[in-house]
């Protein structure tokens, strides 16, 4: 990567960075772990743009974090509607 690249994607890396570890830590309270979670580092090495891998999961892990969605979304509305 180019110094200019580097220069220009600080911030993208840094925001990767720091959604992994919010999602990592929500994800790990809900009693959820998902084990091959990681930012694609090379693919934004390459392309400038750096994504999420949510990698793969087993079912019940899958299944609790719709669930936590789900309990979520119901609470935010209940809020929101008053």
């Amino acid at each position: 990567m180019g110094e200019k690249v580097y220069r220009a994607t600080v911030d993208q890396r840094r925001q990767a960075a720091d959604v992994l570890d919010d999602l990592t830590a929500v994800l790990a309270l809900g009693g959820v772990t998902l084990p091959s979670v990681e930012v694609d580092w090379e693919h934004g090495r390459l392309t400038g743009c750096y994504l999420v891998n949510l990698g793969s999961a087993s079912p019940s892990a899958l299944l609790r974090v719709v669930d936590l969605l789900r309990k979520g979304l119901r609470y935010e509305r209940l809020t929101r509607d008053g």
